[in-house]
């Protein structure tokens, strides 16, 4: 997500699409007809057209319950949107974001626009899209959305809008987001897009977690704690120590393929999953991958080893057939399960994190002059502000040091 000066078209590179007429939405700051002056009388709403490329503007009733629905659980940007609205912080920027395109996001994108930021927002899944919030934020909230569901890849790169001029914080990269989204949101959404995909019982399941970061963490406790079997495979020797001692069984790929019944990859990397660890899996293994792209799982592999592909044996499940007729199940054609399968994190969870990116669009709008192009961390006070936010929401206090402990803390005085 990057914040530039305002434009008045497209970001470069970007297919006007289909314009649609929006009325200004409050707090986003219409501007008065030419003329219009204090006396004029009170202003009415103007019909903005705004570049956009989606399905179908009448899905945005639908689209709007939806994202009312999400509004319910968003707490910590409720807190953040009242603030922008009165401060501002955005008026007359342009942001433009590639963010998964689902009622969660629409949150956060309507709380850009109140602190006075015009948003180009295009998907960052081809699978992920939900169009009726994509009608709904393009014709309803004066969103410029670049989104359809199930769009070819020449499409879904067209809509992709990458500015590198521009200073770029990783609001990803903060203890929240690894401890909120990734490790809660990530480990409850995944399992809940497998049990929808095949409706299969974990309980006495052998569950290969690939990877052991803050994703693979999360999906691992929440396997086990259904009755899972829970076997890790891991590149990093701290990570692979930190799950033998939380009590998990640790092994090679090659020696997890044959033991597995369900396999979720989350490691970010590649060919996690490669053709020896598939053709030695036992039948009827399913293959899921929480992982951000496609490629965790080697596809061309598990194709060519298919003597036959059954497509849609159930909703967003593949039946690949091998030679000797043992079944591989594949889930959300290898992309990220739990946005294909399900509907991703919950939007109590995707609140901080949006959050957490709001406030530092914030951060960089009133810095971005004095900070060089590149990637920049997130400021701490600005996480620890936002998980004061989310502790609020939920009526939670906790303690604050105390002068002589500050002192304490900060010091190498004290002590023997």
């Amino acid at each position: 997500m990057t914040v530039s000066e305002p434009a008045a078209a497209p970001p470069a590179g970007q297919r006007a699409g289909t314009p649609v007429s929006a009325a200004a939405p409050a707090g986003a700051g219409p501007e008065p007809e030419p003329g219009a002056g204090a006396a004029a009388g009170p202003r009415r709403r103007t019909r903005q057209v705004i570049p956009a490329d989606i399905a179908d503007p009448a899905l945005a009733d639908a689209g709007t319950a939806r994202i009312n629905w999400a509004e319910r659980a968003s707490q910590v940007l409720r807190q953040v949107r009242e603030r922008f609205e009165s401060q501002r912080p955005l008026e007359g920027l342009t942001v433009a974001a590639c963010l998964h395109v689902t009622a969660e996001t629409a949150v956060l994108v309507r709380t850009l626009r109140a602190g006075g930021a015009r948003v180009f927002l295009a998907a960052s899944n081809p699978l992920s899209t939900q169009d009726d919030t994509a009608a709904a934020l393009a014709t309803r909230y004066g969103i410029a959305v670049f989104a359809r569901a199930g769009v070819d890849r020449p499409t879904y790169y067209r809509h992709i809008h990458q500015v590198l001029d521009f200073p770029v914080v990783a609001a990803n990269d903060t203890a929240t987001m690894r401890l909120f989204d990734n490790t809660h949101g990530t480990g409850q959404s995944v399992i809940d897009g497998i049990l929808r995909a095949t409706n299969t019982l974990l309980a006495g399941k052998t569950v290969v977690v690939a990877g052991y970061g803050a994703c693979g963490r999360g999906v691992a406790d929440r396997a086990r704690g259904l009755g899972a079997q829970v076997i890790v495979t891991e590149i990093d020797p701290v990570r692979a120590l930190d799950a033998v001692l939380a009590g998990l069984r640790v092994l090679p790929m090659a020696a997890a393929a044959p033991l597995g019944e369900v396999f979720i990859t989350a490691t970010g990397s590649r060919d996690v999953i490669s053709a020896g660890h598939l053709a030695a899996m036992r039948d009827g293994a399913i293959l899921a991958n929480a992982g951000h792209f496609d490629v965790e799982i080697d596809l061309r592999a598990l194709y060519g080893l298919a003597a036959e592909v059954n497509a849609g044996v159930r909703q967003h499940t593949d039946e690949y057939v091998l030679a000797d007729g043992r079944r591989l199940l594949l889930l959300a054609e290898g992309r990220v399960v739990n946005l294909v399968a399900a509907e991703g994190h919950p939007a109590a969870v995707m609140d901080l994190s949006f959050g957490c990116q709001a406030l530092v669009l914030g951060w960089l709008a009133a810095n971005a002059a004095g900070l060089p192009p590149g990637v920049h961390d997130v400021p701490g006070a600005i996480d620890a502000e936002v998980a004061r936010l989310e502790l609020a929401a939920m009526r939670t206090e906790i303690d604050e040091p105390t002068q002589d402990q500050q002192e304490y803390l900060n010091s190498w005085h004290h002590g023997s």
